[in-house]
């Protein structure tokens, strides 16, 4: 971003959602080279279905001068975000979180998680969640970075390839 330019965090619109998909996948991609093709293409259904369309889920998107740059999806509490993986959690879950490779390192992600901290602790929560691969590094240190502490008793393995979803969590002051 150059000076003067301003993020904009917003709620995604009703007609962005198959946009805001395709950016997603196009986001993740980088990661099919490092795993197995199966645990690719279980990622890819999973941030491609419309589960982001549920009765309570918020849809948040990151735009600059008009251009989508990243985008999450705000789980509410107890809710099977998961398909069954887990079970529901008492506290809000971010997932889907994605950034476009050109925006990366400007602030982005740290401006949607940030987003779905507010309106957690807006609902009055004490704490917030999400989950993400263990071969997705960057963003483990990003979730660490921010406070986020591991929760491994609500990891799982979703493609049963010995690839694990590690869970985080972070607790409100």
């Amino acid at each position: 971003m150059e000076a003067g330019e301003t993020m904009k965090i917003r709620d995604a619109k009703e007609d962005e959602g198959p946009f805001i998909r395709e950016k997603r996948i196009n986001s993740y991609k980088e990661h099919a080279q490092c795993i197995p093709e199966r645990h690719w293409e279980a990622l890819k259904r999973s941030i491609s279905s419309d589960a982001d369309m549920n009765p309570g889920v918020e849809r948040i998107v990151a735009e600059l001068d008009g251009e989508i740059l990243g985008s999450v999806a705000l789980f509410p509490a107890k809710t099977d975000a998961y398909n069954g993986h887990i079970d529901a959690l008492d506290y809000p879950e971010i997932r889907m979180l994605a950034v476009t490779p050109e925006a990366r390192g400007k602030g982005v992600a740290t401006a949607l998680i940030s987003e779905c901290v507010r309106r957690s602790k807006e609902k009055g929560y004490s704490s917030i969640g999400l989950h993400t691969g263990e071969f997705m590094e960057s963003a483990q240190r990003l979730y660490e970075r921010l406070g986020f502490e591991r929760l491994p008793q609500f990891d799982f393995e979703p493609a049963g390839d010995g690839i694990i979803v590690k869970a985080y969590r972070l607790m409100f002051d």
